[in-house]
């Protein structure tokens, strides 16, 4: 999947209490890229990130998923596409407290009267490392296992594009790095497009392209 984002902006608020967000910002993320884009807080990559991703309209320009302009789509039209095409994992892992790990990885399945690949949630799940932890509550399981869990149910869906924002935010140094390891380690293996919003520089640092944005302005910094 292909994805172009051409002369995006967003503006909030008039006059006097007028904030540029993002400021023109033109994108192309190939199939299977792996990226990041770093900032500050308040640069505007959190804003970048749900528009990207759908969950957010820009006040101008367009955003192209091979050829299609998703900001025609109806409302219906796009909460499908956002829930079949894309894999979201934040910083909050937003697991369901009275459900086992497993019935909150399969969730987004349910939602579209799905029933899970079991041989891909084997397998997912071997690469996670949380094979033995499918029958535990979320409160049973420790933070890096419940981002991912998160990350196995952004994942379940086979989606195109995973999109991180601040990712690791909720975790200690070591469960951090052990989760970004393994985002990348799927991101290779499984031929995912992966897109981490950071203000980390050792996570930013991990993936192939780099970019920096601040006051809404966005440019590549370095591309290995």
């Amino acid at each position: 999947m292909i994805i172009e984002a051409k002369e995006i902006s967003k503006i909030y608020g008039s006059d006097e209490n007028k904030v540029v967000a993002l400021n023109k910002v033109n994108l192309a993320i190939a199939s299977s890229d792996f990226m990041s884009i770093m900032g500050p807080s308040g640069s505007g990559k959190s804003t970048l990130l749900h528009i990207l991703s759908g969950l957010d309209k820009p006040t101008s320009g367009n955003l192209f998923y091979d050829g299609k302009e998703i900001y025609s789509f109806s409302d219906k039209e796009l909460s499908v596409f956002r829930r079949q095409k894309i894999g979201f994992i934040f910083q909050q892992f937003n697991l369901l407290p009275v459900l086992t790990a497993k019935e909150n990885i399969i969730m987004p399945l349910l939602l579209d009267k799905k029933q899970p690949n079991e041989t891909y949630l084997k397998r997912l799940t071997d690469l996670l490392g949380i094979s033995d932890r499918l029958t535990h509550l979320p409160h049973e399981l420790s933070g890096g296992q419940q981002q991912r869990v998160a990350i196995a149910r952004a994942l379940i869906a086979e989606p195109d594009i995973i999109f991180a924002d601040e990712p690791t935010g909720n975790l200690d140094s070591k469960s951090g790095s052990e989760v970004m390891e393994m985002l990348k380690n799927i991101q290779h293996k499984m031929g995912k497009t992966l897109v981490i919003i950071t203000h980390d520089n050792r996570i930013a640092t991990m993936a192939d392209r780099q970019f920096v944005i601040v006051d809404g302005v966005l440019s590549e910094v370095t591309a290995k």
